[in-house]
């Protein structure tokens, strides 16, 4: 064991000075909503000014590396201006200096290419250009479209309220088969604003003859009296082949663009839509995973046409009259008020309206049908309560007798479970800990509050238009 060796300097040399170190800020980067705003234009006197519309994107930093965060520069700012005459874009971007913080210097030209596609411009005075230049691109491309008339109401399709037929006095949709050069290209300039507006959304094949795209066209004279088409938003539809002769349409994307939102223009494409699947006698309308606010606005458009359709009243009435008996919040079991099948079967053939929707808008039929409402509200809450714990959780809580058991595995642990069933189906041998069912509970409340409320809000809605 060997000793430590003492000092053999000097005691009296001048000691050494520690070298200090010094360590540069590392670059914490910038969220790219924080440093980009992106503006609607429609002429070239917007550009640069107030007069754009500044639009809000679901989701900016998922276009920028993995963090979605800007690199290596100060005092960035990016300005995106969109013309809603051509779609073209073009990005002004200034910054006070660069440098390399320990992350790099993030790639802004590859990350705006990656947002605008073939749409950016990279000149302005060119952007400018072309609202002149291609003034008439909306009119030239929908010439080879289908112009399609809302028909009027017919028990199949819903009447508009006055606000509504206000709105829409200068409107036409037109469909274009996306399969054709003249769709394709149109879809292609919008591309960018799907991407930045349409939350979860992907461009559709725009080779595939089976996609079809619905726009919505405003029609204006200018100043020198010549008929402008200006697109105020479209739906993207796939039609998928059902066995043996018809098809089922299928809404995979939907847009407004922002400053014509909000004024009923939405709800004219899907009345639209639902007078085109009717009139071509498809199987069904069905929507791809939709979003809370585009679900309300189908029910609202979607409960007028069944307040009318005669083939389902009397299934309506009897679900009222049985809920109107009363004490069903004291009953173990809650009945769900599903509709017969055989109403279910007539909504989908006439109508369009596939099951599941039938069966959110079929909560709101009942609803309607209580008078006075308040008087039994607590039994119509808990037959909502009764099918949201069945949907969420499962029908009689969903376990029946089976339970998870974790294994060992050297694959992945959370996929590593063995589930099995008990003798007899004992529903006891699954046990739930006081915490988690009080979890369970809570979450369960606030869905059925949320669901009621929603309820609430449509039946108000559909209630002031039958007025």
């Amino acid at each position: 064991m060997g000793q430590k060796q003492q000092s053999t300097a000097d005691p009296g040399a001048e000691p050494k000075k520690r070298r200090r170190v010094g360590f540069s800020n590392i670059d914490s980067g910038i969220e790219a909503k924080d440093c980009i705003k992106v503006y609607l234009v429609s002429s070239k006197e917007e550009v640069g000014s107030a007069g754009g519309f500044c639009i809000d994107p679901v989701d900016l930093n998922s276009f920028f590396d993995e963090d979605g965060k800007i690199y290596g520069y100060q005092g960035l700012k990016i300005t995106i201006w969109v013309s809603t005459i051509s779609f073209h874009a073009y990005a002004d971007t200034t910054f006070e200096s660069t440098s390399d913080g320990g992350k790099g210097i993030t790639d802004l030209k590859a990350a705006l290419q990656r947002i605008l596609a073939e749409t950016i411009v990279e000149n302005k005075d060119d952007f400018l250009q072309t609202f002149s230049t291609e003034s008439n691109l909306i009119r030239s491309i929908i010439s080879s479209g289908e112009i399609l008339k809302l028909k009027a109401s017919n028990g199949h399709v819903s009447g508009s309220n006055s606000d509504l037929k206000a709105a829409i006095s200068d409107v036409e949709v037109v469909r274009m088969v996306v399969g054709n050069t003249d769709a394709g290209h149109l879809y292609s300039r919008l591309i960018p604003l799907v991407l930045l507006l349409v939350d979860g959304s992907s461009p559709i094949d725009v080779i595939d003859p089976r996609w079809e795209l619905y726009v919505l066209i405003q029609k204006k004279p200018d100043q020198q009296g010549n008929i402008q088409c200006r697109l105020l938003g479209f739906t993207a539809i796939y039609r998928f082949y059902h066995y043996p002769d018809s098809s089922r349409l299928r809404l995979s994307q939907i847009l407004v663009l922002p400053p014509y939102q909000h004024k009923g223009y939405g709800r004219y494409l899907m009345e639209v839509l639902n007078d085109v699947a009717v009139s071509e006698d498809v199987y069904d309308l069905t929507v791809e995973e939709p979003l809370d606010y585009f679900q309300h606005v189908r029910t609202c458009v979607d409960i007028p046409r069944l307040l009318v359709f005669d083939p389902i009243q009397d299934a309506v009435s009897s679900a009222v009259s049985r809920l109107k008996q009363g004490k069903l919040s004291k009953k173990i079991r809650i009945p769900r008020f599903m509709p017969p099948p055989s109403v279910i079967d007539d909504v989908r053939k006439s109508l369009k309206i596939n099951k599941k929707q039938f069966l959110k808008c079929w909560e709101v039929l009942i609803y309607l049908g209580l008078d006075p409402v308040d008087k039994y509200m607590e039994d119509f809450v808990s037959i909502i309560s009764s099918r949201v714990k069945d949907d969420i959780i499962g029908k009689d809580s969903g376990t029946n007798g089976k339970r998870v058991i974790e294994v060992s595995s050297d694959y992945e642990q959370e996929m590593s479970f063995v589930m099995c069933r008990s003798q007899a189906g004992d529903a006891s041998s699954v046990q739930m800990d006081e915490e988690n069912q009080t979890n369970q509970e809570e979450q369960l409340r606030l869905l059925v509050d949320e669901r009621v409320k929603e309820i609430k809000s449509i039946a108000q809605k559909v209630s002031v238009h039958r007025v």
